[in-house]
């Protein structure tokens, strides 16, 4: 009896020194113990903890569908690594990473089961802390480019400006017209959106300005139409490029008088909207072309934002990612790492036709093959390891090729690969040590190299 005494304190000793949380329970999931790093991480003392359900206790994300503890009961399985968000004692939100194992008597049968957390508010918080510094809002960015956007995006959400976003498909347009919406002092009100080129004009006509019975012979009854809904609020036309001369017209009064027709209406009515329109087009060339008004566009054009591609801001594409994986485990309930180097790397070399739409596709992609912890080449879609291949490809006929001189070689990798020595090493079939030797007494820079983008 002492020793069984003397082993329990000992255990009971063991437990509280661990700087993760630690409790079991039994079969019915009463909890039976409880360290004091989890009475620090929960803010619950053990003397209330005990005897309780654990999800009495916890009230995870993932109490009540997808419990880690009654899995482990069930089938006998330990489970690791698992995020979740648990809610401490006084109602905030604490993200652990959650791991179990089941407890057996001498019989080899199932008493009850262990589970350790480990607090991540920390890593959270540097994590939030990244987004900070090269993001705003939802926009992620570490370019130069789009952190000097960043700055003025305040003042341009407060002003009652009409703004027009330009940037190709998949760049973020509708993301950073919402940022704006959001940032406004019309942020209370409706945010009603417009795709230009979804509809045939008449039908778009009617949708945006809306109708009064008997304007044309469907109209029936009388409807109001996108502009009335978003009264007080903001109006986004997408794709305003694609919009029809009929209606640049009436746009162009609104935005000038303040005021619009409806279909069928012989007076017209005020309008209050802000305005933020987008296109993936070149606006100016529609108006040289004659496709699109002048007037309308030095109305809409008060403020123009411009997003580039994703492939001349290669710089944000690590950034995105831990963004997209983040955003992606807590959706899913998968606890993925990260990108392998070697996926990271066709990545950052891939040209994204898609933008950031399809990078966000393809980690969506990855998480759905992915049975591990990090996603690799293999967990990308088919094209992507084509492109992986044809790479490889051209790689190894590079390395043997046929050329004048080993400088010249040696020069036109480290172009191919701006320099990066890894990748150059790689190609050549050298060691490190033996490309920098080489590179010295040649008289080849590296740095001569970074910059050839």
């Amino acid at each position: 009896m002492q020793d069984e005494l003397k082993d329990t304190s000992l255990c009971r000793v063991i437990l509280d020194s661990i700087a993760d949380g630690v409790f079991t329970v039994n079969a019915d999931r009463q909890i039976t113990s409880f360290n004091r790093a989890a009475e620090r991480i929960t803010g619950v003392p053990a003397s209330r903890a005990l005897k309780c359900k654990c999800y009495e206790v916890f009230q995870a994300d993932i109490c009540q569908s997808d419990c880690a503890l009654e899995k482990t009961l069930k089938t006998g399985i330990g489970i690791q690594d698992l995020r979740a968000q648990i809610l401490n004692s006084s109602g905030a939100s604490v993200p652990v990473s959650i791991s179990t194992a089941v407890l057996k008597d001498e019989a080899g049968r199932i008493r009850g089961a262990v589970e350790s957390f480990h607090d991540l508010s920390t890593v959270e918080r540097l994590r939030k802390e990244l987004t900070r510094n090269y993001g705003f809002e939802d926009i992620i960015s570490k370019s130069r480019v789009l952190n000097k956007m960043f700055t003025i995006i305040p003042d341009v959400a407060e002003s009652e400006s009409s703004v027009l976003i330009q940037g190709p498909f998949g760049s973020g347009r509708e993301l950073l017209a919402r940022v704006l919406h959001r940032m406004s002092p019309r942020r209370d009100q409706e945010w009603i959106q417009v795709n230009c080129g979804t509809l045939p004009p008449t039908l778009l006509e009617a949708e945006v300005f809306g109708y009064l019975k008997g304007a044309f012979p469907e109209a029936r009854n009388s409807k109001p139409g996108k502009l009335a809904a978003a009264e007080k609020g903001t109006i986004y036309f997408n794709e305003i490029g694609e919009m029809p001369m009929s209606m640049q017209v009436k746009l162009q009064r609104l935005l000038r008088d303040g005021e619009y027709e409806s279909l069928g209406a012989s007076r017209a009515q005020k309008a209050d909207v802000r305005v933020i329109a987008s296109t993936n087009r070149d606006l100016k060339e529609l108006v040289a072309q004659g496709r699109f008004r002048d007037d309308l566009y030095f109305r809409l054009v008060v403020v123009k934002l411009e997003l580039p591609p994703l492939k001349e801001r290669r710089e944000d594409i690590p950034y995105l990612i831990d963004h997209f994986i983040h955003r992606f485990n807590a959706r899913k309930g998968k606890n993925i790492l990260g990108v392998s180097p070697e996926a990271m790397d066709l990545l950052m070399r891939y040209e994204f036709p898609g933008n950031i739409r399809e990078l966000e596709s393809l980690i969506e992609y990855g998480f759905a093959v992915c049975r591990g912890r990090v996603i690799e080449v293999g967990h990308l879609p088919n094209e992507l390891q084509s492109f992986h291949s044809a790479r490889l490809a051209a790689a190894s006929a590079l390395r043997y090729h046929d050329y004048p001189d080993e400088p010249t070689r040696i020069r036109e990798v480290l172009r191919r690969h701006r320099g990066h020595l890894g990748h150059a090493c790689r190609d050549l079939g050298f060691h490190r040590t033996t490309l920098w030797r080489k590179m010295k007494q040649y008289g080849i820079y590296r740095n001569e190299y970074t910059d050839s983008y």
